[in-house]
């Protein structure tokens, strides 16, 4: 019997040795994880504690917050969903399980952009099925593209899409979001979409999936807009011929989300206020970076349309970027992501930096490795 064998997160290592040296008494800035710094909204920290003290809990599915998040694509892009389609699920890890569950059987051959979230590529290879990697650069800004799905001989079985992307921060233009569920249709070729950086985009809104291919899967979560990342909810949102399959899995595989999680969730999606602030800060984020990594020699950058990431070439001081991420930290305390983790074949000269941390957290950063990064010396040859 053979068994499925998995990269490491290498991310993981690195934020390992960044909390080993804050042990030592090291000043350390976080910007390896996709993760806001930022807790739950007040309304939503309240309503938890109110709820400690008032309800046992158990397992439970909350009606009123499957109602609000149906609600929500009707409100934001005019897709009617029926809250029987919304499946709440333990995060956004246990709902892309259970999305590639659903539509595929082993052996399945599912497009995913490279670079693109690690993720992807493993959750495959651990349920036994295909990855086909896209390679997707500066000309495809960093997307899967219409055309490369046409290109694809024979077509594969299945696509997953991030729009915002992970690690990129790029965002998929309407009119290649309808492209390429042309294509999809055409060619019999079933969409995942994870939409868990909705929200969290610097120009135009990101569009669902939804609105251009009712029959696709979409993934999301409280993790990253909401600022909920360790209360472990998100939802899948499943076609009506799959609903019984996706609870199903949900019973069987994870039982239910917290039930706590699912109180706070329902009062986190009307705070809205708060939670635009957040955005705002990760705008000034955004802007800071920008001007300052090409006066770090870091010129060749992923448009960050949304998420909160910055995709970076570091080709011409390194060939292994894990190895400069593991230097930048033990220099400089500033914590990174390697690129290898979202790109097994040139992730070797990219680094991902997060800029989910507090505003002043990143110009400390940037005061550190603007002498750092200004005494490497560039690749010879």
């Amino acid at each position: 019997m053979t068994i499925a064998q998995l990269e490491p997160f290498h991310a993981i290592a690195v934020s390992g040795l960044a909390h080993r040296l804050a042990v030592e008494g090291r000043s350390i800035i976080h910007m390896e994880f996709g993760q806001p710094s930022t807790g739950a909204p007040a309304a939503a920290i309240a309503e938890a504690h109110r709820v400690l003290d008032s309800d046992a809990m158990g397992y439970w599915e909350s009606p009123a917050l499957k109602a609000r998040i149906a609600a929500g694509y009707r409100d934001s892009c005019g897709v009617e969903v029926d809250p029987a389609q919304v499946i709440l699920t333990c995060g956004a890890s246990p709902a892309l399980v259970m999305a590639l569950s659903l539509r595929f059987a082993p052996g399945a051959r599912v497009a995913i952009a490279r670079p693109g979230y690690v993720a992807y590529r493993n959750n495959l290879r651990a349920l036994f099925m295909e990855p086909v990697e896209l390679p997707c650069g500066h000309n495809e800004r960093y997307q899967v593209t219409a055309a490369a799905l046409e290109a694809l001989e024979p077509a594969p079985d299945g696509v997953i899409i991030a729009s915002p992307a992970n690690p990129t921060g790029t965002v998929i233009p309407p009119q290649e979001l309808r492209a390429i569920a042309e294509v999809c249709r055409r060619r019999g070729i079933a969409v995942i979409s994870d939409e868990i950086y909705h929200g969290l985009t610097y120009g135009e809104p990101a569009l669902s999936m939804l609105a251009v291919d009712s029959q696709a899967i979409v993934v999301n979560s409280f993790s990253k807009y909401f600022s909920m990342a360790g209360w472990r909810l998100g939802w899948l949102v499943v076609p009506p011929d799959l609903i019984d399959q996706a609870r199903a899995r949900m019973g069987n595989l994870f039982l239910t989300p917290p039930s706590l999680a699912q109180h706070a969730g329902l009062v986190a999606m009307d705070c809205r206020d708060e939670l635009e602030g957040h955005v705002r800060s990760y705008a000034r984020n955004r802007d800071l970076l920008l001007a300052a990594l090409p006066g770090m020699g870091l010129k060749q950058i992923a448009p960050p349309d949304g998420a909160f990431y910055i995709y970076a070439d570091i080709g011409h001081l390194t060939q292994d970027s894990l190895q400069f991420c593991t230097d930048l930290l033990q220099d400089t305390g500033v914590a990174t992501a390697p690129g290898i983790d979202f790109d097994p074949v040139e992730g070797h000269r990219f680094i991902r930096f997060s800029f989910a941390v507090s505003t002043p957290l990143v110009e400390e950063a940037i005061r550190r490795m603007q002498p750092w990064f200004a005494a490497r010396k560039p690749l010879s040859g």
